[in-house]
């Protein structure tokens, strides 16, 4: 088995995706509050700036910049996963296999995660409008300004975008995260 290497950068840019273990639940959006809640926790305990995040069903892509100092973002995704956890319920489908037992896991998330620095400002674009797209891409609506769970509005409201945005489709992009 190889060793995995991050690619950490102090006060870097970064896309993340967190799934949960079952890719065909829906406890991210039916438990949002619990996760804006894990959010307000981490984000007073961690220094970051958040750019851009969806939250769907059964996974997160967020778009966040550490601060000048930091390089440690898996403390963040860490903070994130343990706060919306712990808020949730135990349920009977959940499944906690014997390793998990041991180092005191609950069976809700992918253990990884996946993580991209962002190299420049095409980049930085791109991934802001893939996290907007999502949504859509999956079916659950027709226009990104139709998704509550997303950060979309708030980039309207700053001229990131318009509130018209990807409503036609977007042709040209695809990043394969999910």
């Amino acid at each position: 088995m190889r060793n995995y290497l991050r690619n950490n950068c102090k006060g870097g840019t970064y896309f993340f995706t967190m799934n949960l273990l079952d890719r065909k639940s829906q406890l991210l959006t039916t438990h949002a509050n619990q996760f804006r809640q894990a959010y307000r926790i981490t984000k007073q305990n961690h220094n970051f700036q958040l750019h851009a995040l969806i939250l769907l069903p059964d996974h997160i892509h967020i778009l966040i910049t550490l601060a000048e100092e930091s390089d440690n973002y898996a403390v963040i995704i860490s903070s994130l996963k343990t706060h919306f956890s712990r808020q949730i319920a135990k349920s009977d489908d959940e499944t906690i296999n014997q390793s998990r037992i041991k180092k005191r896991e609950r069976g809700i998330w992918q253990r990884r995660f996946w993580e991209h620095r962002i190299r420049d400002e095409l980049d930085y674009q791109r991934h802001m409008d893939y996290i907007h797209y999502n949504a859509v891409k999956h079916g659950y609506v027709e226009r990104p300004i139709d998704w509550p769970y997303s950060t979309f509005e708030k980039c309207v409201d700053e001229g990131f975008y318009s509130s018209d945005w990807g409503g036609a489709g977007i042709d040209g992009f695809d990043l394969d995260y999910d």
